[in-house]
């Protein structure tokens, strides 16, 4: 009987060992293959095609780009818009997910965070690109003015990025460690020696894990206020300037909600990405699929109500300006993008999604990739009409500038900052496990201690 005992606990070993090998061979970094390389090598063309485009801006100025006194801000400005929204993404699933106590939320994290991450460097890059002067970057930081509410977005971006970060590294620290002890093949030095310096000498124990705990529950609670704060922030740069169209007490709501939003949809469109080519059926299911799509539906809900209270009230009215503004977006030159976003960016993706087929894997990919284009078209439309409609129309100026195309720099350094972006999160799912080990292995009763080096221990 004893010996039937030991049998059975060496069966139970053996597959819990099983179990946990195939786990971590599952969702440790994988080299991308042929496709992944074109990848890489197509996103590094286009930003070097931009770098040449910003060597331009810099050389002659910002004359090159079709910003003039009408539109003071361009793409540069919707672009910058854009990856403010999507940054929200990190809290939307690190943090009120979390603190709802939704369990499924677990192999989203990570993708979450890097997109949140990634999103918001390339905000405050693209700032930068928008100055004309940006060795006088520092300007803002020694002679700026609390009464400015562009100083209160440098505050806010810094903080929201700083605790992004935060969230993102420190549930990392496991997974490194694992990286560290387990990868030890067919890497580079360099990579070898990352891991051992990013793991912090982590060792697995009990005290660690709940001080880390303690700690990402903490930020989990802190960045909720930040997440809002930071597009209510970057909402008042346009309300409180005095135009046609931005002239709205709506605004603060309207950003945050557009903002969870596409975060939501690009989470979506990179987990299917992911789950494809890495082969994370098993982690990534239908059900994430799913979940993430009746998400992503009432968000799609709350953000359309958002427009209609901010179309229906300034179109009820139509005073002369902001009557001239709406026009153009409703039937002139800005009809096509207009009816593009609303329908194809939010009522189409609300049908589609409200049915279960539409929230599997492939439709939900489409949709979410619709979602966010139409996101980015969206904050175009919020900038570009609204300055070429200005209370105080400008006397004597050439007919050029009551138009804004943008030229082809503008749109190399804006194509060039998406691919940025998207090289950020490439080289984190090349380098770092893109779905957390250790808390998938936690929900399973995986141990893996075995995999951590002895020496470390």
């Amino acid at each position: 009987m004893s010996n039937l005992s030991i049998t059975e606990e060496q069966e139970g070993a053996a597959i819990h060992d099983e179990r946990t090998h195939e786990l971590v061979a599952d969702l440790l970094p994988k080299k991308f293959g042929t496709a992944g390389n074109l990848w890489v090598a197509s996103l590094f063309l286009v930003v070097l095609i931009g770098g040449y485009a910003y060597y331009h801006q810099l050389r002659d100025g910002l004359i090159v780009t079709d910003m003039r006194d009408f539109t003071s801000w361009g793409i540069y400005i919707s672009n910058f818009v854009f990856f403010v929204a999507i940054s929200l993404v990190g809290s939307l699933v690190s943090a009120i997910l979390k603190l709802s106590n939704v369990e499924w939320r677990t192999p989203l994290v990570r993708i979450a965070e890097i997109i949140a991450v990634s999103a918001i460097m390339l905000a405050a890059l693209i700032i930068i690109v928008d100055m004309g002067r940006p060795d006088r970057i520092w300007h803002l930081f020694v002679y700026g003015r609390i009464q400015s509410p562009i100083i209160w977005d440098v505050i806010v971006i810094t903080t929201y990025f700083t605790i992004s970060v935060l969230l993102l590294y420190l549930p990392l620290l496991p997974d490194l460690a694992l990286c560290r002890d387990s990868v030890k093949t067919n890497i580079p030095r360099w990579r070898k020696k990352l891991y051992r310096v990013l793991a912090l000498n982590w060792k697995g124990t009990r005290s660690q894990y709940k001080i880390m705990k303690r700690a990402m529950q903490i930020l989990a609670v802190l960045i909720i206020p930040l997440a809002l704060m930071i597009h209510t922030v970057t909402s008042w740069l346009f309300a409180t300037t005095y135009r046609a169209g931005w002239d709205s007490s709506n605004f603060g709501p309207y950003f945050v909600s557009g903002a969870f939003m596409v975060g939501a949809a690009s989470v979506i469109a990179v987990m299917y990405v992911l789950r494809n080519h890495y082969h994370l059926d098993k982690y990534i299911t239908h059900r994430h699929f799913n979940n993430m799509g009746k998400l992503l539906v009432l968000l799609s809900l709350i953000y359309l109500y958002f427009n209609i209270n901010e179309y229906l009230v300034s179109g009820y009215k139509m005073k002369k300006v902001e009557g001239e503004q709406l026009l153009d977006l409703f039937t002139g030159s800005y009809a096509p993008i207009f009816w593009m976003v609303q329908i194809l960016g939010m009522v189409v993706p609300i049908i589609v999604l409200l049915f279960k087929q539409g929230r599997k894997p492939l439709p939900a990919f489409i949709i979410a990739v619709m979602v966010v284009v139409g996101a980015w078209f969206k904050r175009f439309l919020i900038v570009t009409p609204t300055l070429l409609h200005p209370f105080v129309p400008i006397q004597h100026v050439p007919e050029s500038w009551m138009h804004y195309i943008p030229t082809w720099e503008e749109w190399s350094i804006t194509a060039a900052s998406l691919a940025g972006a998207l090289l950020v999160i490439t080289f984190f799912v090349r380098v770092f496990p893109i779905v957390t080990i250790w808390e998938i292995a936690e929900e399973r009763g995986i141990k893996l201690e075995p995999h951590l080096n002895p020496e470390v221990k």
